[in-house]
């Protein structure tokens, strides 16, 4: 069946026709073995003519704002060994409260300020428990936040609720009564609510649209916290946030409530710290490495942003005992960065298919067929796969190369496919850009990193779900990759770097920049909601899940305001300094 997507905006440019992004799925390709041992060092000469670099293309990226010994003299007393007997006792006093709750408006507040508040991962059996109660508890009620927050609350942990239960606040045809426009809080719940629609669920559409127009009416009359609440909200959703930054944004909120609990609020901040402090000890691991891999020399045309890539990672998997999979991720992400700029900015096409080829025969062998800069690059992305299957073959008896390497592959072709478009000046449709935009953006790749670095693959499943987490892992690397145009278009156009979905619109609809980029907010918004349906209704571990929802988070979050890695200073730089150095008051 074709799926399109109607346009929504003022502009009437036609239905942007998904039916060859639908078809889309990641392919399983078997590559021949390549080698696990690796020569000390390379010293064949290069037999390519290597162009002079003047002659090659810059970004003009600016150094790191992150100093190395700033790095290192990272600290905080919030150390895990002298706070663990306080935390514990926290966590009783939590544990109780979820348990004391008795009706299912109690329990929802309280499970959502869990949640918010960054501790929801302390309580995971016990707040199965209460949504159980709550899906149980059908109660009919007039009031719009209870129900709105018990549909987001059931949605988000995968239970079964249709929109039909906003049908109350529905007059006989079928409009949203009026007598809801003044309804702050529950206009509020209700539009929250709304992000977790599925595609063709039109109630949920009106009532994103009902409640933004409200909002919009009234936020300009509103004061303190609330104005704030409902000003963030209609910029980024409650749904779309990435969880780090919501935490510490919503214990702000939390701690000035009149009804917050002072236990529940000491636990929040002491966990924020605690796990801040974990977040420095691996920041501290990576930069060594980062610092002893030579990039910063060897690869002076590459992104330097060791810390901002650990913003990816931290935007994944934020849980403390995720540490293992942040620091692989990282220095996956560390690696393909450079890969990327090399490809984007300054191989020669002859020297990128040549790479191209090296990858595709996975063999150390072929790598000293390449420029100088291009060695140093191959070796370390082979270097790190070998070790990291090492580390899966010896601690759990798996063999996961085959899919490392299949990821760079993917990730590589998709990169000579942009490239060959540059040079030979073709414009890619929207549909043609997609088909390889969703794999170049490196979703796929850093998802089956998170996925084999997270320690819960075993050999009877390890084919399965990444099988199963493929349409998972589609829409939420489409999701990412839309929005990192909306952030890095702007550049990349001043740059003259080949078209991406912005300019796709604008060459293919003959349109301008602005009405483009609304096209590309709606095709993020369908996007979201076929992310939504994958995994409500997926049977994957609820980390893998959140982890693909989390993906498109983080980069909302980075490419909120522009190009929150390229050009890192600002609010990227803010927010990092909340994330890593500056501890909450407790």
């Amino acid at each position: 069946m074709e799926l399109t997507l109607t346009s929504l905006s003022p502009f009437a440019f036609g239905a942007i026709n998904c039916q060859k992004i639908l078809a889309i799925a990641p392919q399983r390709m078997r590559y021949k073995q390549g080698r696990s041992a690796l020569p000390n060092h390379l010293t064949v000469i290069s037999k390519i003519d290597e162009l002079q670099d003047t002659e090659r293309r810059s970004a003009n990226y600016h150094p790191s704002i992150w100093e190395q010994k700033f790095i290192e003299s990272l600290s905080t007393p919030y150390i895990s060994e002298l706070y663990s007997d306080r935390l514990e006792d926290l966590k009783e006093e939590a544990t109780r409260l979820i348990k004391d709750a008795r009706d299912t408006a109690s329990r929802l507040e309280l499970i959502n300020s869990i949640q918010r508040l960054g501790v929801a991962y302390h309580f995971e059996g016990e707040i199965k428990e209460a949504i159980d109660l709550i899906y149980l508890d059908d109660t009919t009620t007039s009031d719009l936040f209870t129900t709105a927050l018990r549909f987001r609350l059931l949605r988000q942990h995968g239970y079964s609720i249709g929109p039909e239960v906003f049908d109350r606040f529905r007059s006989k045809d079928g409009r949203f009564m009026d007598g809801i426009s003044q309804d702050i809080a529950g206009l509020l719940s209700l539009y929250e609510a709304s992000y977790l629609g599925f595609e063709g669920e039109d109630d949920l559409e009106e009532a994103k649209r009902i409640s933004t127009l409200h909002l919009k009416s009234l936020v300009g009359n509103l004061k303190g916290d609330l104005a704030d609440q409902v000003q963030q909200s209609l910029e980024v959703p409650l749904h779309w946030r990435m969880p780090r930054l919501e935490t510490r944004n919503f214990i702000e909120v939390y701690q000035r409530c009149s009804t917050k609990n002072s236990a529940l609020l000491e636990l929040a901040k002491l966990d924020y710290n605690l796990v801040q402090s974990a977040y420095q000890k691996e920041l501290k691991e990576l930069t060594r490495w980062w610092t002893d891999l030579g990039f910063k020399e060897k690869l002076s045309f590459s992104r330097d942003r060791l810390v901002e890539n650990y913003l990816w990672a931290m935007g994944f998997t934020p849980e403390p005992h995720f540490s293992k999979c942040r620091i692989g991720l990282t220095k996956f992400i560390c690696i393909f960065s450079a890969v990327d700029d090399m490809y984007d900015i300054y191989g020669s096409p002859d020297e990128l298919r040549r790479f191209t080829n090296a990858v595709n025969r996975w063999d150390i062998d072929h790598a000293l067929e390449l420029p100088e800069y291009m060695k140093i690059c191959y070796v370390a992305m082979y270097n790190f796969a070998n070790e990291m299957a090492y580390d899966a073959l010896r601690d759990h008896g798996l063999n996961i190369l085959p899919h490392i390497r299949n990821q760079w592959v993917n990730l590589c072709a998709a990169y000579s496919i942009e490239m060959e478009w540059f040079y030979s000046g073709h414009k890619p449709s929207i549909d043609e850009y997609l088909r390889n935009a969703w794999t170049s953006v490196g979703g796929p790749g850093m998802m089956t990193h998170v996925y084999l670095l997270m320690d819960r693959v075993t050999k009877a499943n390890l084919n399965d779900c990444l099988d199963q987490a493929s349409n998972l892992i589609y829409w939420s690397s489409l999701i990412t990759r839309l929005s990192d145009d909306l952030g890095t278009s702007s550049a990349e156009i001043a740059r003259g770097d080949v078209a991406k979905s912005i300019e796709c619109f604008m060459n293919e609809k003959h349109i301008s920049e602005e009405q483009a980029r609304d096209q590309v907010w709606q095709l993020l918004s369908h996007s979201w909601k076929k992310l939504n349906e994958e995994s409500s209704r997926s049977s994957l571990q609820k980390s893998v899940i959140s982890s693909t929802l989390n993906m498109p988070r983080t980069a909302q979050c980075i490419f909120q305001f522009g190009d929150g890695i390229g050009t890192s200073i600002g609010v990227t730089q803010d927010r990092l300094t909340l994330f890593l150095v500056q501890p909450l008051d407790i």
